[in-house]
């Protein structure tokens, strides 16, 4: 099969692999459309230390089903398919409590940290344990479909957040992690929601998608211009979508005493954390991984468009023009969302 490897840092190229052999719970996925995870760009040059070569990235897909183990008795060749990023073991501490994205045996298709390599979807062929597959609806396309783990992530971050009906809410960050969240923290009841972001035209998408403010820090004091549209109390509730010193403490610092802020990015392994403004306020903060059996209510409100994705695709391409597009992406290049590569 075609499959596009990273052989080494900074160097992708698509070459010739075997087609992966299944287990009995596994199913083998034709693989149709996977989107380019902003993850998979920061492992380009190796600084996350996630994506150590040789590795075939990819964990944002959709396809149709090829072929099924022997203990998999209800999907057949044919059916569309998503499936998570993460493969749990169903069976550790966590798992057993229902806390899947928590498992001590976590892997996450695309990615390899060190302990482990899973390849993922930038090939023709992936596979997958049938437990982490979902059908797809007729009405969702496979570049859609290839959304629904990041749509995913933005639902978890918000249903950890103690969302009460007619909040106040920021999103640090109008990426496409950042402008998910905006949708979903609307589904779940703020009646305000203010984005954040240094770009003026992920802003005007943020408020294409239901943000009813916008500030761009680089005009204005983000902070002060959040106070001051929130009857100087700060938000009822934040999420932070970047994952750096700064977006983290302009989370804290626009949150109201007694609020909450979720962190969702995950790019720097350390940042400058305001403690005393968080204890002094008494201001919870809570992490949030991956997702946690949010895929079929994803699935749902994206078919039936309460979630919608296709303003944040920019470009659809075929997977030889891969490494070009994750060149483009890693040059930061100005109005580029979300790539989806076609194997």
């Amino acid at each position: 099969m075609n499959a596009l490897l990273l052989k080494e840092y900074m160097n992708l190229e698509v070459v010739q692999m075997p087609t992966p052999e299944i287990g009995a719970d596994d199913v083998l996925v034709r693989v149709r459309a996977c989107g380019i995870c902003g993850s998979d760009v920061h492992g380009l040059d190796g600084k996350t230390g996630r994506r150590i070569p040789p590795l075939v990235m990819g964990h944002e897909a959709a396809g149709e089903v090829v072929e099924s183990g022997a203990r998999v008795h209800d999907l057949r060749p044919g059916d569309r398919v998503t499936f998570d990023s993460t493969v749990y073991c169903g069976q550790c501490f966590h798992c057993t409590r229902g806390e899947v994205n928590l498992c001590d045996n976590r892997e996450v298709l695309g990615v390899s940290p060190g302990p482990y390599r899973r390849h993922g979807a930038f090939a023709e062929y992936v596979a997958v344990p049938r437990r982490i597959v979902y059908r797809l609806p007729d009405n969702l396309s496979y570049e859609q479909a290839a959304m629904i783990e990041a749509v995913s992530v933005a639902v978890h971050a918000v249903n950890l957040t103690p969302v009460r009906l007619g909040d106040s809410a920021v999103v640090v960050g109008s990426g496409m992690i950042g402008l998910l969240a905006i949708q979903a923290v609307r589904l779940a009841g703020c009646s305000r929601i203010i984005a954040v972001d240094p770009d003026d035209s992920r802003l005007a998408l943020a408020s294409q998608l239901g943000a009813t403010a916008t500030v761009n820090p680089k005009a204005v004091d983000a902070v002060a211009a959040i106070h001051e549209s929130t009857g100087g109390r700060g938000a009822d509730v934040v999420l932070e979508c970047v994952g750096a010193t700064d977006a983290v403490r302009t989370a804290i610092a626009a949150a109201r005493k007694g609020g909450a802020v979720t962190l969702v990015g995950n790019v720097a392994p350390d940042v400058n954390f305001p403690l005393q403004s968080v204890v002094g306020r008494q201001i919870r903060v809570q992490g949030s991984c991956a997702s946690n059996g949010e895929y079929p209510a994803c699935i749902e409100l994206m078919s039936t468009g309460a979630i919608r994705v296709d303003t944040c695709i920019s470009a659809v391409a075929p997977l030889a023009d891969g490494p070009s597009w994750f060149q483009r992406l890693y040059r930061h290049e100005p109005n580029l969302m979300k790539v989806i590569l076609r194997p």
